[in-house]
């Protein structure tokens, strides 16, 4: 019999807490998102996070001390256990990641295009401008979203050519502009692009509207789509879904999973907005629910842009309505706190960082305890089946009664 009760999980997308092992394999040797934050700033005012056991996870993760200054009084009183996961998969993006603490590894290699000019193979191209009826494309580089943009966005709506960029994930990313292109046709030649995509191993092509009509004035939207691939194997969100219960997606769970364990999608952009949806989400969902969010600005708006205050105040507010998700806890709910990598805004370049995470479980009827360093993603995933009562996942050590 299932377990009544419901589970939240909290992903901070990108929010490492130091170098893993082998960051060293990734051209990683040093990052360390939370700490370097902490350090560039003189500070971090994250008392709730910090009762609830993050701070030690990242001393035990790096060795060091993270001196985040004095915290005022946390208005959290729920136990906790606390710790760092290691991840095995073979790549550091936001789908091996997720998919990892899901229960499912990515024990493959991705494709990736190269990152200078040209990035994509030209046959490819060809394919995509003749099936979307396109003039031809813009950029055709990897870089950053926001920046390229910028450069391209007036060249892309005098002559209609999309701009097409990677970056060093398995992605293929497409902007254009939500008026003068059309937000549909850009989702149509995603769907295209996604179809030619497939031999390439590429994991995922992300649509990137944008608004504005001149340099210095556009900004993207909320209206992004990821067309990805499932994973390779089923993941605890299958597991609930299959044995009755409900998953829930908030913000871009849906489109990494590629729908597949969802039985509800719901839409949401900006940490505020993921907020007040998450905890309207976990309040109205029914025993056996999973609800799932991830928080994408760590990551999108703050650690690419290497934006080392943004990311700070961000989690600053983070930390603001932990109490709040707690408050509305139940008796039989938990949460949890974790990440996919990183993206240390202190480090060079622009890309994910290969670090460990952190995995804080949070509820009224938990032990706590520090968990140690587990050595993958996956026992999240473990833990969460456990806790449902669910059939052991193929990998993963659960934690829950450790």
């Amino acid at each position: 019999m299932t377990k009544k009760g419901r589970v939240i999980i909290l992903m901070m997308d990108s929010f490492g807490i130091g170098g893993a092992e082998d960051a060293a394999k990734f051209q990683d040797e040093g990052a360390d998102t939370l700490g370097h934050i902490v350090a560039a700033r003189g500070g971090l005012q994250v008392p709730n996070l910090a009762a609830l056991g993050l701070l030690k996870a990242a001393q035990a993760s790096t060795g060091r001390e993270i001196s985040a200054g004095p915290q005022t009084s946390s208005a959290i009183t729920l136990p906790s256990k606390y710790g760092f996961m290691r991840e095995i998969s073979h790549g550091k993006d936001t789908s091996s990641g997720h998919w990892e603490m899901a229960g499912c590894p990515v024990q493959f290699e991705w494709g990736y295009f190269k990152p200078d000019y040209p990035s994509f193979p030209p046959e490819l191209l060809e394919k995509i401008c003749l099936a979307g009826g396109l003039p031809g494309i813009l950029g055709n580089q990897a870089a950053s979203g926001t920046v390229i943009i910028d450069e391209l966005g007036e060249e892309h709506i005098k002559t209609g050519k999309p701009i097409c960029y990677t970056s060093a994930d398995s992605v293929f990313q497409i902007a254009a502009h939500e008026t003068h292109f059309g937000l549909e046709k850009l989702y149509q030649i995603c769907e295209i692009a996604f179809k030619y995509v497939k031999p390439y191993n590429i994991a995922r092509v992300i649509a990137r509207p944008f608004v504005g009509e001149k340099k210095g004035e556009f900004t993207r939207t909320k209206n992004r789509h990821d067309y990805s691939v499932p994973p390779p194997k089923p993941t605890v969100l299958d597991a609930v879904k299959n044995a009755g219960g409900h998953v829930i997606s908030v913000g871009k769970i849906n489109d990494i999973f590629a729908k597949q364990g969802i039985t509800k999608a719901v839409k949401a952009s900006g940490l505020e907005e993921l907020w007040n949806t998450t905890l309207h989400e976990a309040k109205e969902a029914p025993d056996f629910s999973l609800v799932f969010t991830n928080f994408v600005d760590f990551d999108m708006t703050w650690g690419h842009r290497r934006d080392v205050e943004g990311y700070a105040k961000g989690l600053e507010y983070f930390d603001t309505r932990l109490p709040e998700l707690a408050a509305q806890m139940q008796d039989g709910d938990v949460a949890f706190i974790t990440a996919d990598h990183g993206c240390d805004p202190t480090y060079k370049g622009t890309d994910h960082t290969r670090e460990h995470v952190p995995v804080i479980m949070f509820g009224k009827d938990i032990t706590p305890k520090f968990i140690g360093g587990r050595d993958t993603y996956a026992d999240l995933g473990q833990t969460v089946a456990d806790y449902f009562n669910l059939p052991p996942l193929p990998f993963g050590k659960s934690f829950l009664k450790e």
